[in-house]
């Protein structure tokens, strides 16, 4: 996402749907320049809302459409058929290379908020909770007695966290976020990392078997990152963090993350990559930064696990 000043006169600008109120089945119109074919507009409907777990982004709420979305569509306007923007195109999942009818959106309230804290601040600060949700199953509600699997319960409240100061507790059930109705652990990442850090916002939850509202207030990220050399030469010009709230792995898988590689380096020679996950090293299980440094801390050679995208390897650097 961009914020882009166009010196042009004569242009007219697509009025912002309200994408709350959007539903699966609304008619949906795809504008875009697919092969460079030119612009092109495909036509179709809503097909699911708040799609997630597509590794594409940190934060996923997409609109999915089957209207017909190809290389190019990417940064076109998706739109309603009161010539309402609702999304911008941004992916589509293609086995063969082309449109099989499942493309993505961002919702426009999303870009909306991206677009208005870039307009504000000149960047985006994600905010940050400090709870590990979890998405209530069918079998999680009837264990906590309840009778809607509507909402999240919260399965970790990390220590010294925005959400601990604020008395958020394990076991607590959110049901809605400033007022919003909560539909899983997805939308509880993606409203409050949406939010500005320093903002308030008003937590509904439910707490054995009695409803009740906290405040908390929402705090930066707090991102620990180190250099690889230190830990150990083989790993120079590679740099490491903690598995943080945003990244494409939070809540599904526990390592230490590559948040940069250097071109000629050792790390990028061995075939390391920025966004790689490390899941072990030396056959370890690596869960913090600290297990991390355990693990490779004298060895003559590394070898380590990852997860790169939908897929994993082992990388042995000597």
């Amino acid at each position: 996402m961009a914020v882009i000043r166009i010196p042009a006169e004569h242009l007219t600008a697509l009025p912002l749907a309200d994408t709350e109120s959007l539903r699966v089945g609304d008619f949906a119109v795809a504008i875009g320049n697919p092969f460079g074919l030119g612009q092109t507009v495909t036509s179709g409907i809503v097909s699911a809302l708040g799609r997630t777990g597509l590794g594409i982004e940190g934060y996923e709420d997409f609109i999915q459409t089957d209207a017909s979305i190809n290389p190019g569509n990417s940064g076109g306007a998706l739109v309603n058929l009161r010539g309402e923007l609702i999304g911008i195109n941004t992916a589509i999942l293609a086995p063969g290379g082309g449109n099989v009818g499942i493309g993505f959106a961002i919702p426009i309230h999303m870009a909306r908020k991206v677009m208005q804290q870039l307009l504000d601040y000149g960047e985006v600060k994600r905010g940050r909770l400090g709870v590990t949700a979890q998405d209530l199953t069918p079998d999680l509600a009837r264990a906590f007695g309840l009778q809607q699997t509507r909402g999240t319960v919260i399965a970790q409240v990390e220590k010294g966290s925005a959400a601990d100061r604020a008395g958020l507790q394990v076991g607590d059930i959110i049901l809605a976020i400033d007022g919003k109705p909560v539909r899983n652990s997805a939308d509880v990442r993606n409203r409050v990392g949406l939010l500005r850090v320093g903002s308030s916002v008003a937590i509904r939850l439910l707490r054995n078997g009695k409803e009740q509202t906290i405040e908390a207030t929402i705090e930066a990220p707090k991102l620990e990152e180190i250099a690889g050399k230190p830990l150990n030469p083989r790993l120079a010009g590679a740099r490491f963090s903690s598995l943080h709230e945003g990244m494409p792995g939070w809540g599904k898988a526990e390592g230490v993350m590559t948040t940069a590689v250097e071109p000629g380096s050792p790390a990028w020679n061995a075939g390391l990559r920025e966004g790689d996950l490390i899941v072990s090293a030396n056959r370890q299980p690596v869960k913090s930064l600290d297990d991390f440094r355990q693990a490779v801390a004298g060895s003559a050679q590394l070898l380590l696990n990852i997860q790169r995208g939908n897929g994993a390897l082992f990388i042995l650097i000597r």
